[in-house]
């Protein structure tokens, strides 16, 4: 696996699509969301849509990408045909989106907590690991339905911005009642955690906000299990 991760990692500097899916956007979206927070709230909103929306393109987005492109050009289906495990050829590829990610998502909430450190820095990293999780699972279950690296721009759509506009919508005032569809739609329940894990607070409901991305995490893997093709889909 190590092999292959250090392989993916060359591969990512030179591929300008998924250098840009996997480190400019993500930095971009974080910055942004930064610099347009409300400095009168806690910084557990901003912290949320930050990984959430971070995540979502950075692994999820990306890694989807990336295994529609090793599929086309055969890399996959050479990987197979070498007596490598399949898990270890899937976890050589995503682990170096994964580090890229979380290396991002870290200087991000870096620069996030010279404002306001969190109130719980364990629940914090279980809750980012918990998101990094759920955006792996879904990009294999994508990457089933997705044909080419192209249309990876498309297949993705879908959950990228429902995840990121899900992250915005958790904040949001007088929806109180809706509580259970927010925490349901992948990563609504990962921005209440991570708020949670911020600010302090909220544990009571920790079984109720894991659950959701977990819940998506391994449905993602089933897809992936049932749709996942090793050799160019027609």
């Amino acid at each position: 696996m190590n092999a292959i991760a250090l392989a993916e990692f060359r591969i990512l500097a030179r591929n300008r699509l998924v250098a840009g899916c996997a480190i400019l956007f993500p930095c971009a979206i974080g910055a942004a969301f930064f610099l347009t927070r409300d400095t009168h709230a806690g910084g557990g909103s901003v912290a949320g849509v930050q990984v959430v929306a971070m995540a979502a393109m950075g692994t999820y987005v990306t890694a989807t990408t990336t295994l529609a492109t090793r599929r086309q050009t055969l890399y996959l289906k050479r990987m197979r045909g070498a007596a490598i495990r399949d898990r270890t050829i899937i976890a050589g590829l995503v682990t170096p989106l994964i580090a890229v990610n979380l290396a991002q998502i870290a200087i991000v909430l870096g620069i996030l907590a010279s404002t306001g450190t969190p109130a719980n820095p364990a629940l914090l990293i279980a809750a980012i690991a918990i998101a990094e999780a759920m955006f792996t699972g879904l990009a294999l279950g994508t990457a089933g339905f997705t044909a080419s690296p192209e249309q990876a721009q498309y297949t993705t759509m879908p959950i990228f911005f429902t995840a990121t506009a899900t992250a915005i919508w958790v904040q949001a005032p007088g929806v109180d009642d809706l509580t259970v569809l927010k925490r349901a739609l992948p990563g609504g329940a990962s921005t209440e955690l991570i708020m949670a894990a911020w600010n302090g607070g909220g544990l009571s409901n920790l079984p109720l906000l894991l659950t959701p991305s977990l819940m998506w995490a391994a449905l993602g893997v089933l897809a992936a299990r049932a749709f996942f093709r090793w050799e160019p889909r027609r």
